[in-house]
């Protein structure tokens, strides 16, 4: 048995839960019906517009979240995740780190436990609570631009 599986094997012991792959992780992140954009951007060239953007390629339902615009990409903007009327079954991230933390708390205390930092929104302290409250958290590697297919537009 390779070392890897041993060490998961050991973790999902010690845990009682079975550790997903990270496509499992974003599968189970995308089967969710609408999702919320923390940081979408008016700026075209910003990773926040072009996150919410390649939700919009695929048809999948994204609110952006800018306390800054009353729209973005010509779709209602939200101040926070609070403010969003309606449930949101995902959150893709894409702040600073430290913005990244009160998004998270937001995010579990509205029960939404799919959670998409990408890269360069990472925080340790965001990961751990997430993980610790039983969310389905991606950090630390895969873009949902990847995982979708982004193309400019």
């Amino acid at each position: 048995m390779a070392k890897q599986s041993i060490v998961r094997e050991r973790m999902t012991e010690r845990t009682g839960r079975r550790t997903m792959s990270s496509q499992e992780q974003i599968k189970t992140f995308l089967a969710g019906k609408r999702f919320a954009v923390v940081g979408a951007s008016q700026d075209r060239e910003k990773y926040g517009n072009k996150v919410l953007r390649v939700y919009m390629q695929n048809n999948i339902d994204a609110v952006p979240i800018n306390p800054n615009a009353d729209q973005v990409e010509g779709l209602t903007a939200y101040a926070d995740l609070p403010s969003v009327p309606g449930d949101i079954d995902g959150v893709s991230i894409i702040t600073p780190p430290r913005v990244t933390e009160l998004v998270v708390q937001q995010a579990l205390a509205l029960g939404i436990r799919n959670i998409w930092m990408q890269p360069g929104a990472e925080s340790n302290a965001a990961i751990e609570l997430a993980k610790h409250a039983g969310a389905n958290i991606i950090a630390g590697g895969p873009c949902i631009l990847i995982a979708l297919h982004y193309h400019d537009d």
